[in-house]
């Protein structure tokens, strides 16, 4: 066979390789696994860098850049779907959703960065070519391109509704929160503009790493000699780690004597083992152990008093996690799988009791923003029985004269004050303490006799404690 004439190359720029760039490949990566998978940010983010130092040399830069396109993409999703949705001809359902990622990564660094425009523009456009061909790598450049025409104060004024007209839309588009969930979190706060706005900017500000020094095990001394901790705010127990702290560079951390632990939940655990007691002070149970925090500082706590801690989960992988957490507890524990609904132990068994229920989490959007987008109104119907049903089992558990603490990362009424209240109902024998005493120095708790945390106001999630005892 002759040889075919080969076709002459059309005028116009040669063929270019698109260049790989491993961070924001990878941020990519993660985004598709949250989206794909359902997965969560701060699980599939950890493994997919310790990766890239292995495979790509990532150094503490690399990390940093990375960890800040995944969670300020996530945090700002809702905002930049707007941007978005204003600079394409078709609706956003419509756009694929690798492209969308690819899109919101670059609307973050266009608008949520220093990132100067030229290089967030070239950068996403690069990795686009890399990850979805050159095709729709043009489609992201002239999208891109749009965006870079304004800052995010200018977007805002464009794609946000008056906040005179809707405030609850506006609410949701400036601060990126479904606004089902904006409504919920201001009957919460009980109105007024200036906390809702402050809530909503704190839940996208990135959180502190906190620690707790476990009682007996280590102390605040110890941690607060590593080069980025600084005192914590309210708990005796909590060191912060400020930003580039790494735990698993702290030998405490390491040897299980301290923790990574909020310190709203730390003021949990501490609430209900300083609540005032009648009678015997031996027995104590955490009912929702797991993953574990809660219970290996009640653990240590309980051992200074020479008391025993049974700590309870249902699902056995998570009990397995509360075992590792409480390993090396100076005092008498046990950890075991079992259902706090249907409980393994006798009625009026304890002294102290802790559950720390299942719920939505938007009490803890900070660490974990993909959630807000994932809950749905009627995710508080599934859980209201399984939160009713371990309160009750709780109260149940408790001796006369013990405390009952009932916990939520969320600050939802539907899942504070509206599930003790019933089940209060249905146990005359019960009163609730005013918990507020017990966390001296901790200002705007509100009017009590519950708490109710608040990261804009405590620098905490927003946990929800009541303290309740039984009286006869």
């Amino acid at each position: 066979m002759s040889e075919q004439p080969r076709r002459p190359r059309k005028p116009g720029k040669p063929y270019r390789r698109p260049q790989k760039d491993p961070v924001r490949i990878l941020a990519f990566e993660a985004l598709r696994a949250v989206d794909e998978r359902d997965a969560y940010a701060n699980l599939v983010l950890p493994p997919l860098l310790r990766k890239a130092r292995e495979k790509d040399g990532f150094d503490a830069r690399d990390a940093a850049l990375a960890t800040e396109l995944v969670y300020g993409t996530l945090r700002r999703q809702g905002t930049y779907d707007a941007i978005i949705a204003a600079c394409v001809d078709r609706p956003l359902r419509e756009v694929d959703p690798p492209v969308l990622d690819v899109l919101s990564l670059g609307a973050h660094q266009l608008l949520g960065t220093r990132i100067p425009t030229h290089a967030a523009v070239s950068a996403s456009v690069e990795l686009a070519r890399v990850v979805l061909g050159d095709g729709r790598a043009k489609f992201v450049n002239a999208v891109l391109r749009k965006i870079a025409q304004d800052d995010l104060d200018g977007w805002l004024e464009r794609v946000a509704p008056p906040y005179d007209e809707d405030p609850e839309d506006h609410l949701a588009v400036v601060h990126s929160h479904p606004r089902w969930v904006v409504s919920a979190l201001w009957d919460s706060l009980g109105g007024g503009r200036a906390g809702i706005e402050g809530l909503l900017a704190a839940d996208n500000e990135r959180p502190e790493v906190t620690l707790v020094a476990r009682p007996g095990r280590a102390t605040t001394g110890e941690l607060l000699e590593e080069e980025a901790a600084v005192p914590g705010r309210w708990s005796p127990y909590a060191v912060r780690l400020s930003e580039g702290g790494e735990p698993g560079a702290v030998e405490a951390v390491r040897e299980n004597r301290a923790g990574v632990q909020d310190e709203g939940s730390q003021l949990v655990a501490l609430a209900l083992a300083g609540a005032p007691l009648d009678g015997p002070d031996r027995r104590w149970l955490d009912g929702c152990a797991g993953p574990g925090g809660k219970a290996a500082l009640l653990g240590a706590l309980a051992a200074e008093r020479g008391a025993f801690l049974l700590a309870s989960e249902k699902q056995p992988h998570r009990a397995g996690l509360v075992a590792k957490a409480l390993d090396g507890n100076p005092g008498p524990y046990q950890v075991i799988a079992a259902d706090g609904t249907r409980p393994p132990w006798r009625p009026g068994s304890f002294d102290r009791v802790l559950v720390d229920v299942p719920c939505t989490g938007l009490g803890a959007l900070r660490r974990r923003p993909e959630a807000r987008w994932r809950r749905r109104p009627e995710d508080l119907d599934g859980f209201a029985p399984l939160q009713r049903g371990l309160l009750d089992s709780a109260l149940r558990a408790v001796r006369i004269g013990g405390v009952v603490g009932y916990a939520t990362c969320s600050p939802h009424l539907a899942e504070t004050r509206a599930v003790v209240a019933d089940v209060l109902k249905q146990h005359p024998d019960t009163e609730l303490i005013d918990a507020r005493p017990l966390l001296p120095g901790v200002p705007d708790l509100g009017e009590g006799p519950d708490i109710q945390l608040w990261p804009h106001l405590h620098g905490t999630d927003a946990m929800y404690l009541a303290l309740i005892r039984r009286t006869a």
